[in-house]
C-alpha cells in the first residue's frame, strides 16, 4: 500500500504536519511544553498533560497521550463520541465544550485521510469567517 495515498494508519506526526499545513497557524507551547495549534489566536488542537479526568478504566492510571480537537458543534461532538468503538471520547470535564479527545495510542485506528478531516474540521471550527471562506473556496467539499 503506498504511503502517500492517505489510507495508511495515521501517526502522531501527522497531527503536527496536518495542523501546520493549514493556513495562518501558529504554535504555542502549553504546560509541559506541549504544542497548542492556533488560528487567529484560538486553539484548535492541543496535546494534554495527564489529567485526573482521563484515566484507564482498568488501572486508574492517567492517560499520558490525550490530544484535544475542537469541533463545530455539540452534534458533531456527539457524532464522534457516541459509538463505543470510536477512537474519540470525552470526559465530564469537557461537558459543554466543543471538543473531542483522542489518545495518541489509538491514532493508528484512523487513516491519515480520516485524521486530515478531523484536523481540517478543528481548524474550520475556530478560524474566522473570512479565513474559513477563503479555505473553503480553495478546497470545496467533495
Amino acid at each position: 500500500m503506498p504511503d502517500d495515498d492517505g489510507t495508511r494508519p495515521a501517526r502522531v506526526e501527522d497531527v503536527h504536519e496536518l495542523a501546520l499545513a493549514m493556513p495562518h497557524v501558529t504554535v504555542v507551547h502549553g504546560t509541559g511544553g506541549n504544542p497548542v495549534y492556533q488560528v487567529g489566536g484560538k486553539s484548535f488542537i492541543f496535546f494534554r498533560n495527564p489529567r485526573p479526568d482521563a484515566v484507564d478504566p482498568e488501572t486508574g492510571e492517567r492517560y499520558p497521550d490525550v490530544i484535544v480537537f475542537w469541533v463545530e458543534s455539540e452534534a458533531d461532538k456527539q457524532a464522534l463520541v457516541q459509538d463505543e468503538a470510536s477512537q474519540f471520547f470525552t470526559t465530564p470535564h469537557f461537558d459543554g465544550h466543543p471538543s473531542v479527545l483522542l489518545r495518541a495510542g489509538r491514532i493508528g485506528e484512523l487513516t491519515r485521510n480520516e485524521l486530515a478531516e478531523v484536523v481540517q474540521d478543528a481548524w474550520l471550527s475556530r478560524a474566522s469567517a473570512r479565513r474559513t471562506a477563503a479555505w473553503l473556496s480553495a478546497h470545496p467539499p467533495a
